[in-house]
């Protein structure tokens, strides 16, 4: 077994297959990226960063951190946007499993975007 699956061995069972779900939807949004355990979660990889943790909890499921994106990836995201850049997904709810996909691939992609070609943070005057 890995490190990620013995995190998640130990969950409930119930929670466990919620971990599971989680782990292979975001393996789908972001195949072939490295997993590792990382400040006590699971963790992947890209381009040898550490860039989407996630952590089971008592009540819910937690992705960190979450890039902001366009008007509709956020309408999608936002009934689960516990902070600037976290998600938060239930036990007590259906996981939506397709939008944490959803959520590897737009994470993946805002990361890939080199530097140079990110918008540019806005300064603060002093």
């Amino acid at each position: 077994m890995s490190e990620i699956d013995d995190y998640i061995a130990g969950f409930p069972a119930d929670v466990q297959g919620m971990l599971r779900g989680v782990r292979a939807a975001l393996r789908e949004g972001a195949p072939g990226a490295p997993e590792a355990i990382r400040y006590g979660m699971p963790a992947l990889q890209l381009e040898g960063r550490y860039w989407l943790h996630f952590a089971g909890w008592k009540n819910h499921v937690g992705l960190y951190p979450v890039a902001r994106g366009d008007d509709d990836f956020e309408a999608e995201v936002a009934p689960y946007r516990a902070a600037k850049d976290s998600v938060n997904f239930l036990y007590s709810k259906p996981i939506p499993y397709p939008l944490i996909t959803r959520i590897a691939e737009h994470v993946r992609a805002v990361h890939a975007t080199p530097a140079t070609s990110r918008p540019a943070e806005p300064r603060v005057a002093p």
